[in-house]
């Protein structure tokens, strides 16, 4: 299973480095950086990763590293804010733009931890799942263009009848493709087939 980077970044190398020794000592790969900039101009290039991040920092801050990075990482990036009392308010609007959560301080290191923990677990679900697309896309490949649409009726819901009527074959050459179909694209099951069919629409 690929392993999954956690960015912290905050301003107080004290928060910074209690942080970054928690989870260095529970065996994740994490680095720090002092400011939103310096992130920013050393933008690392994994596909996915965990990112930390405090809300009051001069330059850029909190809500501008969540707003820039949902634009560039989209979903892959995962993003928890270190909040102060006066700024909940603040930290539930960015749960709405899609933070996984925010830690009021002062925080819990070993509960912050976890948090952490929950993403990087998400994340290789998100792996597994694109990587399952991936294989998908890749035996849909392999399909002949009727073959192609006998999978798109499947995957529709239509009967081997109506694919017969609409594709002006006999049900029994429906069953032939079907057959040719399931084996090409790995499925050993008619629901294992329709959910390939979703994953790629």
């Amino acid at each position: 299973m690929k392993e999954h980077s956690v960015f912290v970044i905050d301003n107080d190398p004290s928060v910074r480095d209690a942080l970054l020794q928690a989870l260095r000592g529970r065996g994740v790969r994490a680095r720090g950086f002092a400011s939103g900039t310096e992130f920013f101009d050393a933008l690392p290039e994994d596909a996915s990763a965990c990112v930390i991040t405090d809300v009051r920092m001069p330059g850029i801050d909190g809500a501008e590293i969540v707003r820039r990075l949902a634009e560039l990482r989209g979903e892959a990036w995962p993003i928890i804010v270190i909040t102060g009392y006066a700024e909940v308010s603040m930290a539930v609007q960015m749960m709405k733009d899609g933070i996984v959560d925010f830690i009021e301080k002062p925080f819990d290191l070993a509960r912050l931890v976890e948090v952490v923990k929950g993403c990087l677990a998400r994340l290789s679900d998100l792996d597994a799942r694109q990587q399952a697309r991936q294989q998908a896309r890749q035996r849909l490949g392999r399909l002949t263009p009727r073959e192609r649409q006998v999978f798109d009726a499947l995957v529709a819901g239509a009967s081997n009848k109506e694919m017969a009527l609409n594709l002006k074959i006999s049900p029994r050459t429906v069953e032939v493709f079907r057959a040719k179909v399931m084996a090409k694209m790995e499925a050993d099951s008619l629901s294992a087939l329709v959910r390939m069919g979703l994953m790629l629409a």
